[in-house]
């Protein structure tokens, strides 16, 4: 597979997990669980797919 293709790839995960994130983050009642998901999102997991 040629770089373009997986940086694209890589983008394209990248911004379907952001959405993904951003959506949870607007759904949930309460203020811990928004920190519980905002912290998850920071984490070294979720900070390299979204590079």
């Amino acid at each position: 597979m040629s770089s373009v293709t997986s940086s694209w790839r890589q983008r394209r995960q990248a911004s379907r997990t952001r959405r993904a994130v951003d959506a949870a983050v607007a759904r949930t009642s309460s203020p811990a669980m928004r920190d519980e998901l905002l912290t998850l999102a920071n984490s070294s997991q979720f900070t390299n797919v979204l590079r």
